[in-house]
C-alpha cells in the first residue's frame, strides 16, 4: 500500500510584515527572478520590455535559481540586495 506525505510545510514560523510597496517604478532598479520553470525566460523577456518602456524603470537585474523547488540560496539573495525591488516570474 503507498504512503501519501502532505505537501505542506507545517512547520510553525513567527509572523514577518509584508515588504512596504514602492511608490512608483520610475528609475527604480528592479530584478527579475526567474525560478527555472518552463517559459519563465520568455515571460520574463517581456514583462522586462514593459517595465522599461511603459513605467520608466532605470535598471533591470536579471538572475535565475537553480530550481523551483527550493528557496532562492542566501548567495543569491546577496546579489539582489541593492535592488528597489524583485519580481518572481512563475510560467509554465
Amino acid at each position: 500500500m503507498p504512503t501519501l506525505v502532505s505537501p505542506l510545510d507545517e512547520r510553525s514560523r513567527e509572523a514577518q510584515p509584508a515588504a512596504p510597496r514602492l511608490d512608483t517604478l520610475e528609475g527604480k532598479r528592479l530584478a527579475l527572478l526567474d525560478i527555472s520553470k518552463p517559459q519563465g525566460k520568455e515571460f520574463l523577456d517581456r514583462l522586462q520590455h514593459l517595465l522599461e518602456q511603459r513605467y520608466g524603470v532605470a535598471e533591470i537585474v536579471r538572475e535565475i535559481k537553480p530550481t523551483y523547488t527550493k528557496p532562492a540560496p542566501g548567495a543569491l539573495l546577496e546579489k539582489l540586495a541593492f535592488v528597489d525591488g524583485v519580481i518572481e516570474a512563475l510560467a509554465d
